[in-house]
């Protein structure tokens, strides 16, 4: 159970995927993969989720797939035998907990309160999910609540996206964290798996943590600056901004239109 749980954890962000049709389990997961992130949460949302993850885990048998939503031993049951390898619930059912433990079947329950977290560490559980964690409070709810059960982590899911992901990961009471703006249903609904490799990839790179300084480099014109900025806006995950004298990249770095102070720029 622990060796899922904490390659679980090398994921970083796990995309929390809800499908409608199994057909289209196949390209997601490979745009998944692609777009370097081989793990995903299946949402027993949908009477497709079986057979989704059956899918998944047969065409990619090095990701790990999980189901989510779960909300009963049934789904557990069905869960498992499509070929999910951890069980992640909403709440903290305390049936569905002790069927996964019993079994020895990974599972990341949902907590909310003090009490929710001490009814996992009785069960000798040290990772349990936040949920909904933007509307509940976020990270300083996490560190607030994890303060006196100095051995779990969690998994925040609800509310996560490019935007914060990196502040999250920056603690240490963070597991990992679910998320699905990566794998958004209209995404899916239109078939851009594309986009949603892109977007994966983008997820990868916040979660490298690059940061940088003032820097500004000269620029021979503006379609130049344009350039050399475009490509490291695509490689960091930087954003990029267009302005009068510069091209801005992450707002630190500066491609200038035109020759600036120094021979090649400045720091």
């Amino acid at each position: 159970m622990e060796n899922v749980i904490e390659k679980v954890a090398t994921f970083g962000v796990v995309p929390v995927v809800v499908l409608n049709h199994a057909k289209d389990a196949k390209p997601l997961a490979q745009a998944l993969c692609s777009g370097g992130l081989k793990g995903a949460e299946v949402t027993f949302r949908t009477d497709a989720a079986a057979e989704s993850i059956r899918i998944m885990t047969t065409e990619f048998p090095d990701m790990l797939v999980g189901a989510g939503t779960v909300l009963t031993t049934k789904q557990v049951d069905d869960a498992v035998a499509a070929g999910a390898k951890f069980i992640v619930s909403p709440g903290f059912d305390e049936e569905i907990v002790d069927y996964c433990i019993d079994r020895d079947i990974p599972v990341l329950p949902g907590t909310i309160t003090p009490s929710e977290v001490a009814k996992g560490v009785k069960r000798g559980l040290n990772v349990l999910k936040f949920f909904p964690a933007e509307q509940a409070g976020g990270l300083a709810m996490i560190k607030a609540m994890a303060a006196p059960y100095t051995t779990v982590r969690f998994m925040p899911t609800g509310g996560i996206n490019a935007k914060n992901l990196g502040e999250y990961l920056s603690s240490d009471k963070i597991f990992c964290c679910g998320g699905s703006w990566m794998v958004k249903k209209d995404l899916v609904q239109a078939g851009n798996f594309g986009k949603i490799k892109e977007l994966t990839e983008e997820a990868v790179t916040k979660m490298l943590g690059f940061s940088i300084c003032h820097i500004e480099i000269n620029g021979q014109d503006g379609a130049s600056a344009e350039h050399i900025a475009d490509s490291f806006s695509k490689a960091f995950g930087f954003e990029k901004k267009d302005e009068k004298e510069s091209v801005l990249v992450a707002d630190q770095l500066a491609f200038l239109k035109q020759k600036g102070k120094g021979t090649l720029g400045q720091i």
